[in-house]
Parts: C-alpha cells; structure tokens; sequence
C-alpha cells in the first residue's frame, strides 16, 4: 500500500531521496489541510461576535503588515541558513496551533473582551506566518527542482484542496448542529490536531545545504540593501511579473474580507452553507490542478496564465449580483477551478524568474508585494464596503482584477 501511495505521490522516475520528499510534502499537504479548514470560519467566528468590518479585516491586514516591515529581513535571515527545512516545519507547526489556542481563549477570556485577545492572538502568529510564507517556495522548489513543479504542487494542492474540502462540509455541520460558541471551540481544537501531522512530515524533508554568502555577513545594512536593490532590478522579467501580479493580488486581497461579510449579512447564509461554499471551491481544486497541468504542457504557460486570471477574475462581480446560495455554490466551484491554474502558473512563473542561489531573499521581495497588497486592500475594502456596499465593492476587486489580467496580456511571451 506505502508503495502505491509512493507511486501515486511522485514521478515514477525520481531518485529515491526525491521521491520520499515528494510523499513527506503530500503527507504534510494533508496535515495543513486538516488544520486550514479552520480558517474560513475564523472571520465568521468574530463576525457572529459581533466584530466590526474592520476588526475582520485585521485578519487579513495583520499578517501583511508584519510581512511588510519583515519580510526582507527574514528572507536575508533564511538565506543565511543551511537547513531552511528546519525553520519552515516550525514555523508553519506555530501557525497550525494557533487554532487550538483560539479554542481555549473561547473557554477562558471574558466575552468582553474576546474579540480583542483573538485579534492580539492572531497578531502574535503573523511573525511565523512571515517565516512560512518566504520559506514554503523555496523548499517547494527545492524539493520539485525545475522540471517538476507542477508535478509537485498539482498533487501537494489537490491533496491539500481534497482535504480542506471534506473538513470544512464536516466542520459546517458541526457548527450547525452544535450550539454557539461551544461548537466553534470544539471545532478549532479537532482540527488544530493536523498541525501535529504537518510537523511529523515537514520535518523529515531532506534537502541539501544552502549555499551562504560571505558578503551577507559581513558588509554594513546598507551595503547590503544597496546591492540587493540593484540585484533585483537587473533580473528584469522578476521586476515585471511580480508588478503585475501585485495589482492582481491588490484584487484579489480587496475582496478576501468581504466575502464572509457578504454571505452573513447579505445572503444570510447558514453556517452549513458558507461550508458547502468553502467545500464547492476546495474540491474543484483537485480536479483543476491536475487539469491545468495537462493544460499547460499542451498549450504553455502564457495560455494557463491569461485564461486563469480571466476567470479568477468574473468571480467577485458574478457573486456580488446574487442572493441565491445555490448559485453561489456553483460559482465557488467554477472559480474554484480557475484559481487552481493560478496557483500552479504564479508559483511556476515566480520561480523561473529567480536567480539560482538566491530564492530566499527574492521570494521575500516577492512576498513583501504580496503582503503590501494584503494590507493595503482589506483597509480599503473595509472603508469601501461601509461608504457604499458590500456589492460595490465585490464588483471593484473585480475591475482591479480584470486590470491585472490586461497587463498580463500586454507581456511579452518571452517574460511568461
């Protein structure tokens, strides 16, 4: 059976060291999968306490604004680490557990003041949420290489999008069926316990040594800023994929808060259907990831890349214009689909515009983007959704999105 599983989890042609990381990272997929089910319910947790639309947006704005100030520095910190897979493995173990502190400040903070210890909670675990997001693409690519990507993160995101997607059905009825807010602690501690999975597997990833600068050492703060600017300005088609896909993700981020908003005080939804939403998207995944990297090899990146932001793209305006769940669902599933090949085609186009031996740090300029979009837009979402509506403000991230897709079409296809 472990070997089929094997089979199933890599290219039958890897070396064997290979092969096992490909099977650590899908085992982990599955421990993060547990665990991340969780997630959506968290805004809808604070919601239904009767947090504000910018308490709620603190979800998002918090983890990039610590992305924001830190990011280069602890990109500059894990290229100077041998052993990557170490600082990876505990930080995302530090992440997972938060949800299982989440439950016990149910049980032990006066609901006075739940909101705000929730949100200090949250605050605190941005610091390794930082680590997580510069360290997981390297270590992703350094256990895919650079002709296995999308062999790697077809499986490891179809695994995590199956997992995500029969956890949260489960969770949603649970939550349902349970009363508030006993049933969101019990909820929080059952999943949290895929963090201890996620550990035992990414902790055994095998990778060789980073390569270490002696400059990084030992020239002044702003000699090394100095020449990682003028580095990263010469690596030109970097410079231009990670701008555009900024504006893309400004769209993306604006609209990250306000869909919870939107389905509790607009639709009024149920807490089993906002599962069922989660549940529609998350299983289309596991179809999508392996359909666009069919995709991609027939057509090429460029064609995954257009067509996929294109449609990621309609999503907010298309549910923004409803009321109705079941149509809703349906678009989850459809957007679902298409952000699949986004996943693939941005993780893939990133990595082949970053110099070799130096994936650390240019990932964590690349974050740093990523995380100034998601607290520049969940503000301004906020501020929108409460100056005219949350509808309007759904069909804006769209329009910005559209706006990324435009500029994606005016590349070059050289640079995709």
């Amino acid at each position: 059976m472990l070997a089929a599983l094997r089979g199933i989890a890599a290219p039958p042609d890897l070396p064997l060291i290979q092969r096992r990381n490909f099977l650590r990272v899908q085992i982990d997929a599955i421990g993060v999968g547990l665990a991340s089910a969780a997630a959506p319910f968290l805004p809808i947790f604070l919601t239904r306490l009767g947090a504000t639309s910018q308490e709620v947006s603190y979800l998002t704005s918090m983890p990039a604004l610590t992305g924001l100030l830190l990011g280069i520095a602890i990109g500059q910190l894990l290229q100077k680490q041998r052993n990557i897979v170490r600082w990876f493995s505990a930080a995302r173990f530090l992440v997972l557990l938060a949800y299982a502190v989440t439950a016990l400040l149910i049980e032990v903070v006066p609901s006075a003041w739940l909101i705000r210890a929730i949100l200090l909670l949250w605050a605190l675990v941005t610091l390794p949420q930082t680590v997580v997001a510069v360290s997981f693409n390297v270590v992703m690519n350094g256990v895919a290489g650079p002709q296995h990507r999308y062999d790697l993160m077809s499986r490891r995101w179809s695994i995590l999008g199956i997992t995500m997607a029969i956890t949260t059905a489960v969770a949603g009825q649970l939550l349902e069926h349970l009363p508030f807010p006993l049933n969101y602690q019990i909820v929080f501690s059952l999943l949290s316990l895929g963090s201890l999975i996620s550990f035992a597997f990414s902790s055994k990833i095998e990778l060789p040594p980073q390569p270490i600068s002696n400059a990084s050492r030992t020239n002044s703060v702003f000699t090394r800023l100095s020449h990682l600017l003028g580095q990263i300005w010469r690596e030109k088609p970097f410079v231009r994929f990670v701008s555009i896909r900024f504006i893309f993700l400004i769209g993306t981020t604006l609209a990250a808060p306000l869909f919870p908003l939107y389905y509790v005080r607009e639709v009024k939804a149920s807490d089993a259907w906002i599962g069922i939403f989660n549940t529609a998207q998350t299983a289309v995944l596991l179809v999508g990831y392996f359909a666009w990297t069919m995709i991609s090899r027939a057509r090429g990146s460029r064609f995954t890349l257009l067509v996929t932001t294109f449609g990621v793209s309609l999503y907010p305006i298309l549910v923004a214009h409803t009321h109705q769940v079941q149509v809703i669902a349906l678009i989850a599933g459809v957007a679902g689909f298409f952000q699949a090949g986004i996943d693939l085609v941005f993780f893939d186009e990133l990595m082949k515009t970053i110099p070799d031996g130096q994936s650390a740090i240019f990932v964590a300029v690349a974050q740093t983007l990523t995380h100034l979009s998601s607290f520049i837009a969940p503000i301004a979402s906020a501020w929108l959704s409460d100056l005219y509506s949350l509808p309007i403000a759904l069909t804006l991230s769209g329009i910005i999105r559209f706006l990324g897709f435009g500029l994606f079409l005016t590349l070059g296809r050289k640079d995709s």
